[in-house]
């Protein structure tokens, strides 16, 4: 006979938690073993999408409680909250919610943040002269770039740094800190930001035959600073990729050097 609602739903509160079998998906998904009335049991977790109902988007920004700031720089600012509130758990609720608050704000953001369509470009020499290499310079002179220079000169963000070279005789010296998008606990979803002091390289098109030994010594000394940062993480687990310039680049997900 089948389950009636109640039920069902009443499997959910039986369930006594033994280990996390598993955490993927940046910390979003989660895989619990235990048991339920004695029997081994598995749940999986996944976090819903959040409610594009208006009513609750209006009051999303008073519904939200214990609210930490991470870290601050130019116009950019990034916290954790909790969702629930406070009485829900028989211990403090831990943060459940990581909060990006860009302000004040450009209409250069709000486009970028606003759905668009995706598509393939094949950027040629001449595109990137003609439209891309311009619009990189415009994109530095209006300062756009001054969150990055502000944690190479030591201006903010210098708590945050994990790691930072010191090459003797050469501008080649390199920092580490936590990509504003990591909530700088969940080992799953690590995600660390490498900026470089060079000035000269500003997007792929500019490296060159002889920063083949730079680049692998820049990726060799990380892999190592990571690997004595974060216990159990090995090189061959870390993925490096490099940010470059795009067309409709700010900030966010795309911290770019």
């Amino acid at each position: 006979m089948a389950e009636t609602n109640t039920s069902a739903n009443g499997l959910i509160t039986r369930f006594k938690f033994q280990k996390l079998l598993n955490q993927d998906q940046g910390g979003r998904r989660a895989v619990l073993q235990g048991t339920i009335s004695g029997e081994p049991a598995l749940l999986l977790a996944e976090r819903a999408a959040f409610s594009n109902d208006e009513s609750y988007l209006s009051s999303f920004s008073r519904l939200v409680t214990h609210v930490n700031n991470l870290g601050a720089n130019d116009i950019y600012h990034w916290y954790m909250a909790n969702s629930l509130p406070d009485g829900t758990l028989d211990q403090p609720t831990p943060p459940d919610l990581k909060i990006n608050l860009i302000y004040p704000c450009k209409d250069s953001h709000i486009r970028k943040y606003s759905f668009q369509q995706s598509r393939v470009v094949l950027e040629t020499p001449e595109i990137y002269t003609k439209y891309v290499r311009p619009y990189m310079q415009q994109y530095r002179e209006e300062g756009k770039l001054n969150w990055v220079f502000n944690i190479l000169e030591g201006r903010k963000e210098q708590e945050n740094v994990l790691y930072r070279s010191k090459e003797a005789e050469v501008k080649d010296d390199f920092l580490l800190l936590p990509d504003l998008n990591w909530d700088r606990t969940t080992i799953g979803g690590l995600h660390l930001l490498a900026l470089v002091e060079r000035r000269d390289i500003w997007s792929v098109r500019d490296l060159k035959k002889k920063d083949v030994t730079w680049l692998r010594h820049l990726r060799s000394t990380l892999t190592k600073a990571v690997e004595g940062l974060y216990e159990g993480v090995e090189n061959d687990m870390l993925k490096f990729y490099i940010h470059c310039m795009c067309i409709v680049t700010t900030r966010g997900d795309d911290r770019i050097c």
